[in-house]
């Protein structure tokens, strides 16, 4: 369906003032408009203050028959006739072309050009003739790398533009024939090529051909017709493309495909694959359309009709992939097409468009109608058009320059417009305004043809439209209202703006809050937004969420942006809740917030003591920002964190705990959260966050990364252990309390306990920081290897350092080690250690190892002698059990006292009687 709206897209207009009735004509370029007539082309100037005046006039071999314009290298290119023959030609450096007398330089396509003749070709016009063994046809050049594309019977010849390089500063332009392709039994009568892609149009079907580099065989083809219902007895066939510009080099968005019938208009998206976008259904009988970028126009006899299109919607979202999201969004490609004007031209022969100007022949005589041509008439830009030229020339005709007006002032009339739909809150205000959008949108994607001032302007008004179009979508009840988050994003108001675009008046008392609103608060809410709103507007946010989505109140308050919410407010609103349809303990929480903040401890104490410490977690999952703000991008603990940690430690490490498990908060943000709340910065970490690692070990977090988890605990335990740094809290739990709950924490072995006793001068925290850091090294996930290289601070003269290092040796299977270092620094544990180390095929060290060295030390004497003593009398004891009678005799030393060892080699020898 085709809205018709009554606005102003076309401006002043101009009579060009040709000698002789034009036959074809077309653009050249930002600046110029070539006129062709029997055999004689003439340019025009088309901007600033010399518009419509005669730049140059040149001769052509014939009679031209198809007209070309290519931007990228700045050529005009031309089919003539002369005596039934039928040449092909380019037109290079024209604008040297002063007089029409001017020397002409005629050179063979892929001629080399030789250095002496290099200030002849920059100062005079050069014709390029491009000979063919087929009759050419028609023409197309690519508008963003003017190569040529020529339609001949049965097969398509491209010519590559290319520059020979004659020196630095001049470059002389040629072609080269780089590919035919052969299309059977087609006899093209329109053609249009961009970069790589070919539509080409016979009398009944329309065909679309995708060029492909092969390394092996060179370029192939792939094709999608496209048949008509009805044959084509009058169509136009164009591909356009949208465009941006980066450093110079035209980046191809998106390309598409239009063909035109009497009655009807397709517009096909070509990119992946060919779509049908829209469909035009003219009002009566056409004679021609164009298409551009942000317009389709169409002639009729007596009208000059203008239509929208859906390119720059289209190659909005090839372009970025965020668009349909929260983020971006732009009006759908299906979207109806409208009609924005439909004016009165009498006589209307011939259309052409390029840049910002459309160029009509207007012919009063009602005999002089255009030809009907096999070949139909071309619509890009850069296009000519062929009109029949009657023996004798007759009076009555006038070429056109009729300006569009500049989008933004277009834009305005559009807005403008839609206000007459406001207050009726129909699908139409959208509509008009999503045109709107579009045309800014289409306008910015080829900013290089821009100056800066109109750059400004244009973003201007598309941020000014995606304001528009959130009004609408907020305000007007429909499918779509969650569109107004991503079009408020796009405009850059700040949220105290869009709600002051919010009519609050209300005449019967109750008012009503449309969902495109609803959605657009509570998602600004929830993404923690820099700003804050001001009591009055936080108040009414609250007004609405109490009628509108009362379940969302606590949530909405808890948002740093309701900062200034005065807290008696929100508490009244908070008690008018019905808890009973979602969680009260939620709402508990949020009174208890806000009791905090208006100083009332009394009431704090009752809402908290009303839930169990199990649902008050439970509550913080549902809204972290009870604890833990973002503003600026960084991390605040709440006044409620801060009066958890010093009332209710464990609650709160539970509470961020739970936040984690359920994926509302990450590790570091979480470590990062307990440093900012104990006022620790750089490395120092306080003894809340030691209870949260703690706590993450027993939870057992799938997520957690256990080893540098263990990293974490580990290193702090030593740094607190090496600085006899006492914790700046009491620790949550004591090492018999993780022992009990983590299978992470191992049980202490029994000899450790022998080294501990050793030290009575280590205070309760220092033991219990020694103690959790022996269970984690006895513990089976501990990974010793690399603990190692960080034991460096603890000291071996210290019993901790001591009993430590001998842990990480026994865990790694040093045992020969740990006994030497225990019979030097600690005799009394060497029994214990080798009781409970010097098992299974460890039991040989008994006498290979700790036999012999308490052999040597007794024979040595000294202070430890009777530990020594005692130590040799257990191990005796254990080699007699072990061993045969006769190897037992050879462990024993050759030089030792017969009557000390005769005892055990009495039990030795009786073992087995006894067994």
């Amino acid at each position: 369906m085709v809205q018709l709206y009554n606005l102003h897209p076309f401006g002043s207009q101009q009579v060009v003032p040709c000698k002789l009735e034009p036959e074809r004509f077309c653009g050249g370029g930002p600046d110029a408009l070539f006129v062709a007539a029997g055999c004689k082309v003439e340019a025009f100037a088309v901007a600033g203050q010399e518009l419509c005046q005669p730049r140059c006039a040149f001769s052509t071999l014939g009679r031209v028959l198809r007209l070309a314009y290519s931007e990228a290298g700045d050529y005009l290119v031309a089919i003539e006739e002369k005596n039934q023959a039928t040449f092909l030609r380019a037109y290079v450096n024209w604008r040297s072309k002063r007089t029409e007398n001017s020397r002409v330089c005629i050179r063979m396509v892929g001629h080399n050009v030789e250095a002496p003749f290099q200030e002849t070709f920059r100062d005079q016009m050069s014709i390029v003739e491009m000979p063919l063994s087929e009759t050419p046809l028609c023409i197309s050049c690519c508008p963003v790398k003017g190569d040529l594309l020529v339609g001949c019977t049965n097969k398509l010849v491209l010519f590559s533009l290319k520059y020979q390089i004659i020196n630095e500063e001049f470059p002389v332009l040629d072609f080269e024939r780089s590919l035919i392709i052969h299309i059977h039994n087609i006899t093209p009568v329109e053609i249009s090529f961009c970069v790589g892609y070919v539509a080409v149009m016979s009398d009944l079907e329309v065909l679309i051909l995708k060029l492909e580099s092969n390394p092996k065989n060179g370029e192939s083809v792939h094709h999608h017709p496209h048949k008509p219902n009805s044959p084509v007895t009058q169509a136009e066939d164009s591909l356009t493309s949208e465009r941006k510009n980066l450093s110079q080099e035209k980046e191809l968005l998106s390309l598409f495909c239009f063909f035109s019938l009497p009655h009807v208009g397709y517009l096909y998206l070509v990119v992946k694959s060919v779509e049908l976008m829209s469909v035009y259904q003219y009002p009566e009988k056409s004679q021609q359309a164009v298409l551009t970028p942000q317009f389709l126009h169409v002639i009729t006899s007596n009208n000059l009709q203008c239509f929208t299109v859906r390119c720059s919607a289209a190659a909005a979202r090839e372009e970025d992939p965020y668009v349909d999201s929260t983020l971006k969004a732009c009006p759908p490609v299906s979207m109806d097409v409208c009609a924005l004007r439909i004016q009165l031209f009498i006589g209307l022969k011939a259309i052409c468009h390029f840049k910002n100007h459309i160029i009509l022949l207007t012919k009063a005589d009602p005999e002089a109608i255009p030809e009907r041509r096999e070949a139909p008439r071309r619509l890009l830009k850069g296009t000519s058009v062929k009109l029949k030229t009657p023996p004798v020339a007759e009076a009555g005709w006038n070429l056109y320059i009729v300006n569009t007006i500049s989008p933004v002032q277009l834009y305005k009339e559009m807005v403008d417009y839609s206000n007459t739909y406001k207050t009726a809150k129909t699908q139409s205000c959208i509509h008009l305004l999503s045109e709107a959008h579009l045309l800014v949108r289409a306008a910015l994607m080829d900013a290089s043809q821009l100056e800066p001032g109109e750059k400004a302007e244009l973003l201007e008004a598309f941020k000014e439209s995606c304001g528009h179009l959130g009004d609408c979508y907020s305000r007007l009840d429909t499918q779509y209202s969650h569109l107004a988050l991503p079009y408020y994003k796009m405009s850059g108001l700040s949220m105290a703006e869009v709600l002051a675009r919010v009519d609050w008046a209300v005449e019967d008392g109750s008012q009503n809050y449309e969902r495109g609103l609803i959605f657009y608060i509570s998602h600004s809410l929830y993404e923690n937004l820099d700003e804050e709103l001001s009591e009055e507007l936080a108040v009414k946010v609250v007004q609405m969420f109490h009628v509108a989505e009362p379940k969302q109140l606590p949530h909405i308050l808890c948002s740093p942006s309701m900062k200034n919410i005065n807290p008696l407010t929100a508490m009244s609103y908070l008690r008018k809740l019905d808890t009973s349809g979602f969680s009260s303990v939620l709402v508990t929480l949020t009174k208890a917030a806000m009791a905090l903040k208006m100083g009332d401890l009394d009431m704090y104490r009752n809402e908290v003591k009303s839930h169990s410490e199990m649902k008050l977690v439970c509550g913080f999952i549902l809204e972290p920002r009870l604890l833990i703000q973002q503003k600026k991008e960084q991390m605040f603990p709440t006044e409620l964190a801060v009066h958890l940690k010093e009332t209710q430690p464990g609650l709160l490490v539970a509470s961020v705990l739970g936040l984690q498990k359920n994926n509302k908060i990450g590790i570091e943000e979480a470590d990062s959260f307990f440093k900012v709340l104990c006022g620790k910065d750089g490395d120092t970490i306080p003894q809340l966050l030691v209870d949260f690692w703690e706590a993450q070990l027993i939870a057992c977090l799938p997520d957690v990364l256990l080893q540098e988890l263990f990293f974490k605990l580990t290193s702090q335990y030593i740094w607190r252990l090496s600085k006899r740094q006492p914790p700046d809290t009491i620790p949550l739990r004591t090492s018999k309390d993780l022992i009990n709950a983590c299978s992470h924490y191992g049980l202490i072995y029994p000899w450790v306990n022998v080294l501990i006793t050793s030290d009575s001068l280590a205070d309760k925290n220092y033991t219990e920081d020694l103690s959790k850091l022996q269970s984690l090294i006895c513990g089976p996930s501990f990974d010793i290897a690399s603990v190692v290289p960080f034991l460096e601070p603890l000291s071996e003269d210290t019993v901790a350092g001591l009993s430590v290092q001998v842990l990480c040796r026994t865990r790694l299977k040093e045992y020969e080690q740990c006994i030497d270092t225990l019979l030097e620094r600690c005799p009394q544990a060497v029994i214990p250690y080798a009781n409970h180390e010097l098992k299974d095929e460890n039991r040989t060290l008994w006498w290979k190892k700790l036999l012999p060295e308490l052999c040597q030390r007794i024979k040595c004497g000294g202070e430890k002698y009777q530990l020594y003593l005692s130590s040799l009398k257990e191990t005796l004891s254990v080699v007699a059990v072990e061993l045969e009678l006769r190897d037992f005799l050879n462990v024993l030393p050759e030089d030792g006292t017969a009557a000390f060892f005769l005892p055990y080699l009495l039990y030795c020898s009786r073992k087995k009687s006894l067994t």
